[in-house]
């Protein structure tokens, strides 16, 4: 049924209920004219007379009412059908789908969808974290989140803030095998290597030097491709290795891991959430948007500054560091 039959439908129906013409068009908000167009159009397709027309009122003929019998469920139907989608567009409830990276991120979804959650019980998140980058239409995504650069062209993104990469070790691990002065000493010691999901392939190490960004290869003592597992060997002291801001902050500020090298923190990248168009947004879409930016935008509990590092740093060395350290990474 295209817009024009429904507007129709809805006039001839409107007409019937109130018995004139003209209120029906004022309901409508259109001419009295426009209305009469229409029926007169409506009566020319169906081949039959619809209304008796008198100067005061307008009443169904035979054929009228068996049509109106016959349209009116459907036109009710219809109705039904709108207030359905308004009610689940306006209300804080229904699903929700959300997308994120596996990587560097399930400390940070875990804690606000538990707060969305808790704010709206009837909404139904279902969230799907993958490192591999997808297709936003496809995969039916109401809110994705991303880390890298900002995504693609056709989606609204904001940066929430930046993913720091952090070289770090356990004070049990400085006590037993030293701390590196440089990023060329790291081929010392025994590091943690990430592979990337679906490649397998080892990835070099982000570190910033006069500014830039470059790669730093090590030789790993111990891999995964599994970011929990590879903080759990830092947290034992067997290895050295560089972590995310979310995954490490808190364990940094808390002494279980010293930072290192920490005038070479990468920060190119950040953390993105992304969404679709601004225009018919259901309201538990917004309402995840809105939380997410209230609590991750500018945030300081993954993020740590320069000075704090270099406190953290020298603190860390000079608390665990002894001066008979040796480096013993083959130990």
């Amino acid at each position: 049924m295209s817009q024009s039959e429904l507007r129709t439908l809805t006039i001839f129906v409107k007409t019937a209920e109130l018995g004139s013409l003209r209120r029906a068009a004022a309901a409508e908000g259109i001419s009295p004219q426009a209305a009469s167009q229409a029926l007169a159009q409506l009566e020319q397709k169906l081949g039959a007379r619809l209304f008796h027309r008198t100067t005061r009122n307008m009443s169904l003929t035979d054929e009228g009412r068996l049509f109106m019998d016959a349209a009116l469920p459907a036109l009710q139907g219809l109705e039904r059908a709108f207030q359905v989608v308004r009610q689940a567009r306006d209300e804080v409830a229904g699903p929700l789908r959300i997308v994120g990276p596996r990587s560097s991120f399930q400390p940070v979804i875990g804690a606000l969808v538990d707060e969305f959650c808790r704010r709206h019980p009837d909404a139904q998140p279902d969230v799907q974290l993958d490192d591999r980058i997808g297709n936003w239409v496809e995969d039916r995504v109401d809110v994705g989140f991303r880390v890298g650069s900002a995504p693609a062209d056709g989606v609204i993104a904001r940066r929430l803030f930046p993913l720091q990469m952090i070289i770090c070790a356990a004070p049990a691990y400085l006590a037993r095998y030293g701390a590196p002065d440089s990023l060329a000493e790291l081929a010392a010691h025994r590091c943690s290597g990430f592979r990337k999901p679906g490649t397998g392939r080892l990835m070099p190490w982000p570190v910033k030097v006069d500014g830039a960004t470059l790669e730093q290869d090590v030789l790993s003592s111990f891999s995964t491709n599994e970011e929990g597992l590879e903080l759990d060997a830092l947290l034992s002291g067997r290895v050295i290795g560089q972590v995310s801001g979310i995954m490490g902050a808190a364990h940094l500020r808390a002494g279980r891991l010293v930072p290192l090298l920490s005038a070479h923190v990468a920060d190119q990248y950040g953390l993105h959430i992304y969404w679709g168009s601004r225009v018919a947004q259901p309201a538990r879409v917004r309402a995840f948007i809105d939380l997410a930016i209230e609590r991750l935008a500018g945030n300081t509990d993954y993020v740590l500054g320069e000075q704090e590092l270099a406190r953290l740093e020298a603190q860390g060395r000079r608390q665990h560091l002894r001066p008979s350290a040796r480096l013993a990474s083959n130990a």
